[in-house]
Order: structure tokens, then sequence, then C-alpha cells
């Protein structure tokens, strides 16, 4: 391929993906299109349970909602780009598109962050300030908190990405990965900016360590008050209101924590991918169903509108029935 000497020649960049014969894009194609569905309707599904059942308008699932909202834009930020290089011959995705999604991934990925530890302090809060919590987890408090993770996700990635975007590039374009990273983007400038670097890894940790601290510190005063608990069915109960909730923390943080929190800086292509694979893709198609079967509300809740689908479906048919 032939070099690009600096950034003012370049139009964009190309994503290798997953590379494989035509047949086995095909495959791929159809196998995450059917996960981006099942991803979208799963998380809507927590969002129509929530907004349609007046028992889930409480704190717990206000935020539940608004993390599925969050995993709905955050899957979309990478997997339409991703079919669509299934399927297309040149894999080029255009300058500004690249940063753009550089910038969406970070932001919904520290927003994720914020969310996961607004939503451990909750869980402190019902379990260690039982009595205290209705009027401490006000409506209004549970607004500033959704609000404050949104703002503080979108706001700490812009200006690193915009010095990024400056640098110049040049030599080879090609980006082995099927999302624009950091560390293959910085590996593709024709000079290091030592200053730049150190900049975007000092601050790019702090939305996954910070969030990750204080949900630790939150399930330590729970662990303990809970040990304190004096019967079984009072410790089953305190741990049940928990467990999808450190279910998703593991999921997500175990496979970002691989990818970002080893010793070494340099991972192989292949392995780099499927990690990211598993915290992009992955995670948000199962936070869903984690949620749902382990809760006995949310079931509840999601079994009344697949009820009021059914009937709904079947009021139509026998309206069109009467109109022959």
């Amino acid at each position: 391929m032939k070099a690009l000497s600096n950034s003012s020649t370049i139009t964009g960049f190309i994503l290798l993906g997953f590379p494989c014969p035509r047949e086995g894009q095909i495959l791929l194609f159809v196998l995450f299109f059917m996960v981006y569905l099942l991803t979208l309707m799963g998380n809507a599904s927590i969002i129509c349970a929530v907004c349609c059942d007046s028992r889930l308008q409480t704190p717990m699932y206000l935020l539940l909602a608004n993390f599925s909202f969050l995993e709905i834009w955050y899957v979309t930020s990478t997997v339409p780009n991703m079919l669509a290089n299934f399927l297309s011959e040149t894999k080029v995705i255009s300058f500004s598109g690249c940063f753009l999604q550089f910038y969406f991934f970070f932001s919904f990925g520290s927003t994720e962050c914020f969310f996961l530890a607004v939503m451990a302090f909750d869980r402190y809060l019902a379990i260690c300030r039982p009595l205290h919590y209705p009027a401490l987890m006000t409506g209004r408090l549970c607004n500033i908190l959704v609000i404050s993770c949104w703002v503080l996700g979108f706001l700490w990635f812009p200006v690193p990405i915009i010095f990024i975007s400056q640098m110049s590039f040049c030599g080879s374009r090609i980006i082995d990965h099927f999302l624009c990273d950091p560390g293959p983007l910085l590996a593709l400038t024709c000079t290091k900016s030592p200053l730049i670097e150190l900049a975007f890894s000092i601050l790019s940790p702090l939305p996954l360590i910070i969030p990750f601290v204080f949900i630790m510190g939150s399930y330590t005063l729970v662990l303990a008050a809970v040990l304190k608990v004096p019967s079984a069915s009072g410790k089953r109960k305190a741990f049940s209101t928990c467990g999808s909730h450190l279910a998703v923390v593991a999921l997500f943080y175990g496979s970002v924590l691989v990818m970002y929190g080893s010793p070494t800086s340099e991972h192989e292509s292949g392995m780099q991918k499927i990690v990211t694979l598993f915290y992009s893709v992955l995670t948000p198609l199962l936070n869903p169903v984690i949620y749902s079967l382990r809760n006995k509300h949310m079931k509840v809740a999601l079994k009344e509108i697949l009820k009021r689908i059914k009937t709904w479906s079947t009021k139509k048919d026998l309206e069109q029935l009467n109109l022959y």
C-alpha cells in the first residue's frame, strides 16, 4: 500500500476488523447483526418495563432504565460500523468518522463506569441506611446523579482526542482493530508526542479507576453490614439485591482491566479484539439477561408487557377478520 506522507493527505483509515474469506465475513455479519438486535431488544424491554410499571418507579429501577438506555448507545457506537465493514471491500472509515467513533465509544464507556458507581451507591444506601433511604435517595438526587454521569462521561475525553486528531499521521493507515482505538492510532503518528501520550495515559484510566475504587468501597461497607444481619434469610435478601449489579460490574470491569490494567501496554491484536469485543458488545447483550433473570419484580413487569403485546396482537387480528 502506498505510504501517506502526512495527515493532510489522509482521507480515512482502514479498519481490518476480523480478516477472513468473504463467506466468513457474511457469517460474522449475520452473527453480530443478531447480537445487535437482541441487545437493542433486551435493553429496550427493561426501559419499557420501568416506564410502564408504577411499582418500578423507584431510584434503583430508574437508574437501571438509564443504564439500559446508555447500553443501547454504547453498543451502537461500534457495531453498525463493524457490520458495514463486514460487507465492505475497502473497510475504510473517514478521518472525522474515526475520531467521532473514538470520542463516543470512550465517552459512553466512561459514562457506564460512573453509572455503575452510582448504582453501587444506591445499593449501599438501601442496605446500610434502610430507614433513611427514602429521605436520602430522592427523585431529585437520582436525577442529579444521572445527569452528572452523562456530563462527566462526555466531558472527560474531548481535549485529549482533539490533540490526538491534530497530530500528523503517515505511513500505513491500517488499524488492525474493528474500532478506532487510541493505541493503534498513536502508532500511526509520524512523530511521537510524549506530552500528549502522557496526558492521555493519565486521563484515560481515571474514569475506570475512580468509579472502581468507589464501587469496591461501597460493597465493602455493604458486606460488613450484611455480615451483621443475624438471620440467614436476611443475608440472602440483602445479597440478592446486589447480585445482579455485582455480576454486571464483574463482567465489565473484568474484561476492561484485562485490556487496560495489565502490566504491559502491548497486546496481541487478536487478543485485543476479543477482549474489546467482550466488554463493548457481549456485556451490553448479557446485562438485560442478568437483571431480568435475577429480579422477580422485573420478571413480573416483563411478563405483563408480553401479555399486553399478545392481547393487542390478538385484538388487531380479530379486527382484520371482522373487516373481511
